[in-house]
């Protein structure tokens, strides 16, 4: 490094006897190989960095983290090694710094880096030597942070759900019966006002179903439910929601494409709370759809460990800002929606020990792919991996 503890160390070697300098040599060579095999032993990514930001080692950590190569990066500057990174808003010769960043490349993973400086005390020499950064992979502890945060506030809602369903599903029951008998008193009256308070009837009846429809998907979203299962085809159960759905599907002009896997196995399903799940998701997509319609294909994969079902559109999709808060209860871009259809879907497909994922974007369409697997997920004893023992006897 120009200017660094090395140079300076130079510019001092007449004050010390050959031997000195030769014992400081040898030091110094060992202790370089010693600490670069401790660095690669590391877990966890290590740059070493001149005042300046250069890269003057890299361990295979840090290397595999950001996907950069070590004979290219070794020498640059870290802001050309890592694209995006701010070395000028991190880098302080009297401070340390513990930030966290998340990477699209080679992975997806969110880090936390913490950025120290180096000083020297050797020979009486005190300056800044550079930094060393110490990276991290908190990918796993912060999704585990995130499922604590979702089972509280799941909890949280379970608890409400006892005090919904008395305080607002009696009164609506009460409700509904009081309007059958006002409608039985509706008929003893003239024509003429029957139809007038016939269209307030026939309104008051509507809102009551829609609340209690509400109340029914949020005690769903929120209630433990432990599902039915038994041995059952997918495809099955798939036809039958899309002729529930028919004669949505028709007044929203969507073309509906299958692409079916030849062979499907039979699966551990319960077919009720699987058909709730694609009723949502097929309604969704066609809800997406532009008035004049659109179009959309509904493929199934078979592996050796699971079943893929996808429901892809070309309706508007989903802008970035809500890709984040699809689970989030009450968080929906429809005008009319509760935002409880995908949380409902999601613990479906996690109870059938599957999961989810959405892909989209804007203008362009809405990806959906559940995977459930094709066995029950036990418990598997691995394969013993301990080497071998070999006695070897010397002849």
């Amino acid at each position: 490094m120009k200017d660094g503890f090395l140079d300076k160390l130079i510019t001092r070697l007449d004050r010390f006897s050959p031997s000195e300098v030769q014992n400081l040599v040898s030091r110094l060579v060992r202790d370089k190989g010693f600490l670069e095999n401790v660095f690669e032993a590391l877990k966890e990514g290590l740059f070493i960095l001149s005042p300046e930001g250069i890269i003057t080692f890299a361990n295979q950590s840090v290397l595999n983290f950001f996907g950069i190569d070590q004979q290219r990066s070794i020498g640059q500057h870290i802001n050309t090694a890592i694209r995006g990174f701010d070395w000028n808003s991190i880098a302080s010769p009297d401070t340390v710094t513990n930030r966290d960043l998340e990477v699209f490349y080679p992975e997806h993973l969110t880090l936390n880096f913490y950025t120290s400086p180096i000083k020297g005390h050797v020979v009486e020499m005190n300056e800044h030597l550079g930094y060393v950064m110490l990276v991290r992979d908190v990918t796993e502890s912060q999704q585990e942070a995130a499922d604590f945060l979702e089972s509280e506030k799941l909890n949280a809602l379970t608890l409400l759900a006892a005090g919904v369903a008395h305080e607002i599903g009696n009164p609506l029951n009460s409700l509904d019966i009081h309007l059958q008998l006002m409608q039985r008193k509706l008929r003893k009256l003239p024509k003429g006002d029957q139809a007038k308070l016939g269209s307030l009837l026939t309104t008051a009846q509507g809102e009551i179903k829609r609340l209690d429809s509400i109340l029914k998907q949020f005690l769903n979203a929120v209630r433990p439910t432990s599902p039915v299962k038994e041995k059952r085809q997918l495809h099955d159960i798939l036809k039958t929601t899309l002729s529930t759905l028919e004669a949505e599907l028709q007044s929203r002009h969507a073309q509906v494409t299958l692409n079916l896997a030849d062979n499907l196995p039979l699966l551990n399903l319960d077919a009720d709370q699987i058909q709730q799940a694609l009723y949502n998701l097929i309604r969704n997509a066609a809800q997406a759809l532009p008035a004049s319609g659109g179009d959309l294909w509904i493929d199934t994969e078979n592996s050796d460990y699971e079943v893929t079902l996808s429901i892809r559109d070309n309706g508007s999709g989903i802008s970035p800002e809500h890709m984040g808060s699809l689970y989030e209860p009450y968080k929906t871009t429809k005008s009319s929606g509760t935002g409880l259809g995908l949380l409902v879907v999601r613990r479906i497909i996690r109870e059938h020990g599957g999961e989810i994922e959405i892909q989209s974007e804007v203008n362009e369409g809405t990806t959906v792919r559940i995977h459930i697997p094709r066995e029950e997920r036990q418990l598997r004893l691995l394969p013993d991996n301990q080497p071998e023992i070999i006695d070897l006897e010397l002849e």
